[in-house]
């Protein structure tokens, strides 16, 4: 990774966007670069602003400022499905009680608050009232308990956390994980104490408490004096890696890292903080995007977070439409799929177009490539509501980083895009082979992993930056200033029997481009072979409809099925136009039959895939593949 330009430390110029998009502020567009030995080193060329010691201050500030304001949304069957709002002066109320509550109990980092649940106004304050007394939380898919057959990731967390009280919206659909992994004696927090639930239970050998009774707790002089006792160094909560090769680690996530963060957004994206900002939002609080960056850049700018019961899957799309329908964001975060599905309803759906784009000022991707195709139909709707595009944004963090910590400086991104890193954040920039890896340092870094210090150590450098895994390239080597560009993970990159590399990451992105809006993801083969292959996850809606069977057909259905053949064949044909040789030559695809497997390691409960995993699973698909025994696979003719 060659780039020799000088730091430039010119004041930052005027970034205008031009009048095709509405006016968005691209906070950071230049960096500083200097290069020692064969590493480079890259930082925003602005330094990162004061930000408060702890996240409270922000509670405290808008329950002052702002008593009255929506902080938290959610729709409430019991009235009516309509919004149940937890305004900032009821937030800090509750977090009082549930602080005191706590406290009560006696909970700390070695006897933390765990919270198995969805989203919820529940779950939102007892993250705050945790996070009032500096009592760590930890918010843990909901998938290990509802979705899992063996708990195994379950008993991994709670062994790995020892908890002191633990939260589930009810009894009826997480009792048999309860039961089966808690230790005697725990308590556990239920919005309702269902007798006839627990009754299918003959022998519960724990304490059940109901949350009224927690949130009526009478908060005393003990919580302030807990509250001052925090400070930049008090962990926060603990969030669990999606364990994509081991089991899942904790993550420290304390007051400095998401304090800075949030100050590291506002300086990149200076647009959230001009006006009150309204997020409509999915995402799980157990992943950092929703539970870190989404969470509390609400609470951080004074906003409102509506929780979107929804979810980009063919079942739950429709309540994230309807909920689109009725609020308006003025900032909204999506993964790929999800923007697709929005997309696509837009085309017919005059109400959802006009409503989304009417005070939207961001669209932001993240967990994926976004193909063209989307873009260009989002726009298409915008310009068709408004007269104008919204800009499309995207880049780089992880759970270490709290986790934003790349963001592009253009609205003329293209996918895989990353642009340069947040003020504070300091890149470097390491030769790994024929790959350069991309290691961060700064205040929005984790010190590490909770009771695992061996991972710990292994994370970081002698200089102390943290190594992601993470492969980059400039996007203009002559022009530092445009930033990075992705360039897949390290770890799934494999050479040919040829020796020839693969790089899976781009090569994979390509493909689910080419083949939009039918593949949801690609799973890359070829390790030791003559030829790169594909297992392919099929979109499944868009599948059942271009094969013309009916929505209770099965992924087997679609696999099995000559149209899907025919279009992946056409898919394969299209990318070996541009394929520049053996490693980006797709010769060999087959449809997946089964969908991938949340406890063999094969996908996160958000829908992102292990590559290792599902090729470590299905090798005995991957050798039928090569040797042409696969059903309905396709091959590119010699």
């Amino acid at each position: 990774m060659q780039n020799s330009n000088p730091p430039n430390n010119s004041p930052p110029v005027s970034n205008p966007i031009g009048a095709q998009f509405r006016p968005f502020t691209f906070g950071v567009t230049r960096a500083v670069c200097a290069q020692r030995s064969d590493n480079h080193y890259l930082s925003a060329e602005q330094s990162l602003a004061p930000y408060p010691q702890r996240m409270t201050d922000k509670l405290l500030h808008w329950a002052a400022a702002a008593p009255q304001r929506t902080l938290y949304a959610r729709r409430d069957p019991a009235l009516g499905g309509d919004w149940r709002h937890l305004t900032f002066a009821q937030a800090l109320q509750s977090a009082r009680s549930i602080g005191q509550a706590l406290l009560q109990r006696g909970l700390s980092a070695v006897r933390p608050l765990v919270i198995l649940s969805e989203n919820s106004l529940e779950h939102a304050q007892l993250a705050l009232g945790a996070m009032l007394v500096g009592v760590p939380f930890c918010a843990v898919s909901p998938a290990y308990s509802l979705v899992s057959q063996d708990f195994d990731k379950l008993k991994h967390v709670l062994q790995t956390l020892t908890p002191g009280l633990v939260y589930a919206a009810d009894f009826k659909r997480y009792g048999r994980a309860i039961t089966s992994t808690l230790p005697a004696g725990t308590e556990v927090i239920l919005n309702a104490i269902d007798t006839h639930s627990i009754a299918d239970y003959d022998h519960i050998a724990l304490t059940l408490t109901s949350f009224y009774e927690i949130l009526a707790t009478q908060s005393t002089p003990a919580v302030d004096a807990a509250m001052q006792a925090t400070g930049p160094d008090t962990i926060v909560k603990f969030l669990f890696t999606s364990g994509s090769t081991k089991l899942p680690k904790a993550v420290i996530n304390t007051q400095r890292m998401v304090c800075a963060n949030q100050q590291q957004m506002r300086q990149s994206m200076p647009n959230i903080a001009q006006e009150p900002l309204v997020l409509v939002d999915w995402m799980p609080w157990n992943h950092t995007a929703g539970g870190n960056h989404n969470f509390f850049m609400a609470l951080f700018n004074g906003g409102t977070l509506y929780i979107d019961d929804g979810k980009p899957t063919p079942a739950l799309l429709p309540e994230t439409l309807r909920n689109l329908r009725e609020v308006a964001p003025t900032w909204y975060f999506n993964v790929p799929v999800g923007f697709e599905a929005i997309a696509h309803a837009m085309q017919d759906d005059m109400a959802l177009r006009r409503n989304f784009f009417s005070r939207i000022q961001q669209l932001f991707y993240a967990g994926a490539s976004l193909a063209q195709p989307i873009w260009d139909s989002l726009y298409a709707s915008a310009e068709a509501s408004i007269g104008q595009r919204v800009v499309m944004t995207a880049g780089l963090g992880m759970t270490e980083s709290a986790p934003f910590g790349l963001f592009v400086t253009t609205p003329h991104s293209k996918a895989g895009d990353l642009g340069l890193p947040a003020p504070g954040l300091e890149l470097k920039l390491v030769p790994m082979g024929d790959k350069t890896e991309i290691r961060y340092r700064g205040p929005n870094i984790t010190p590490g992993y909770w009771r695992n210090p061996e991972a710990t150590t292994d994370s970081f450098d002698e200089e102390g930056y943290f190594c992601t895994g993470d492969a980059v390239l400039w996007i203009d080597t002559a022009d530092i200033h445009q930033g990075l560009r992705f360039d897949g993970r390290i770890a799934e990159d494999f050479k040919l029997a040829t020796g020839t590399f693969v790089s899976v990451g781009p090569l994979r992105a390509k493909m689910i481009a080419a083949g939009a809006p039918y593949i949801a993801d690609v799973v890359i083969t070829g390790l030791d072979r003559k030829e790169v292959g594909a297992l392919v996850l099929p979109a499944l809606g868009p599948c059942k409809k271009l094969c013309g069977l009916p929505d209770s057909a099965t992924m087997q259905d679609v696999a099995n099925n000559d149209h899907m053949a025919l279009t992946l064949a056409k898919i394969l044909q299209k990318l070996a136009e541009t394929a520049t040789g053996s490693a980006s030559r797709i010769t060999r695809a087959v449809v997946l039959a089964q969908p991938p497997d949340i406890d063999k390691g094969e996908v996160t409960d958000k829908g992102s895939i292990n590559q290792r995993a599902v090729l470590k699973e299905r090798a005995a698909l991957v050798e039928a593949l090569y040797a042409g025994t696969a059903a309905n696979m396709v091959r590119l003719p010699a």
